[in-house]
């Protein structure tokens, strides 16, 4: 059974916010370093939402990011949309299909799923989002960057193979024809975007200690030969290929999940070049019922 939500259109957010402390930048690919150069204006702010230790109900975010969206595309329209947005969360166990994703990606019966099933407007085939895995919502206006999706697709890519290298020393990459961060044969990230009027909205999804069990029951984003794995997942591994027990001198999950939350902050930043502040709602939490829903 494949769920439509109608988004609900609320501009406050669920749940408290806070800012980030910055890291020092460092060193990058001459890839990065073209990325950074795009844009020569100053730094432009960015509400940031850090829920990266809530599981938000995908249907919940979902409505927020359209709420959003319409705003800036209000404010827009008055020369007035003067911030980007940023959130950042984990969701419960959800699979989610892209506007033209084929029912043929998925190993199960979409009357009976395993988990909850949701086709929304993005780009992309079926993905899986569960606990351990950090989703960042990127809710900016390409006009005060770069007009171009290729540009903004492959700057999101720089933000994870930034933070994989500079929290963890893994070193990942891309594949020609392919969106997403892998290493090896492992895909870390993957990327689904809408654009709308130039605003961008949903995002990038990376593995941290995520159970990848529940990616059995799907083709991940339509890829059959190739494997998911988590930043937990290659840290054992290279723990084991040490002779080392596969739990010696790693982090515990959480641990795992703060540490990636700040990379993916700090990378974030650098390579869209914007400055984050403390959001306009920072006073409490959303106040609204849920998301209507419809089933077809």
């Amino acid at each position: 059974m494949i769920i439509w939500v109608n988004p609900i259109l609320s501009s406050s957010p669920p749940y408290f916010t806070q800012t980030p402390s910055k890291l020092p930048a460092k060193n990058h690919s001459c890839f990065a370093s073209s990325i950074v150069s795009a844009s020569h204006i100053p730094r432009r702010r960015c509400d940031f939402y850090d829920l990266h230790k809530e599981l938000v109900p995908y249907a919940e975010a979902w409505s927020w990011q359209n709420a959003i969206v319409e705003e800036k595309k209000a404010l827009s329209e008055k020369n007035e949309d003067l911030s980007d947005s940023l959130i950042l969360l984990q969701h419960h166990p959800v699979y989610t299909l892209g506007a033209g994703s084929s029912e043929g990606f998925l190993n199960f019966d979409v009357k009976n799923p395993p988990a909850d099933l949701y086709r929304t407007e993005r780009g992309g085939e079926v993905t899986y989002h569960g606990p351990g895995q950090l989703v960042m919502y990127p809710i900016i206006n390409l006009r005060y960057h770069k007009m171009d999706l290729h540009w903004y697709l492959r700057s999101l890519e720089e933000v994870v193979i930034r933070a994989l290298s500079s929290a963890f020393a893994i070193e990942a990459s891309r594949i020609e024809g392919l969106t997403g961060v892998w290493v090896g044969n492992q895909k870390l990230a993957a990327i689904g975007i809408k654009v709308s009027r130039w605003i961008t909205y949903h995002g990038l999804a990376l593995n941290v200690t995520t159970d990848t069990t529940p990616f059995q029951h799907i083709v991940p984003c339509g890829i059959r030969d190739r494997q998911v794995g988590s930043i937990k997942g290659l840290l054992n591994e290279k723990n084991l290929s040490k002779g080392c027990r596969e739990d010696n001198h790693l982090p515990d999950d959480q641990e795992l999940i703060n540490i990636a939350n700040i990379s993916l902050i700090t990378e974030f930043c650098e390579v869209f070049q914007v400055d984050l502040g403390i959001n306009l709602y920072n006073e409490g939490i959303w106040k609204n019922s849920s998301p209507a829903m419809s089933k077809s």
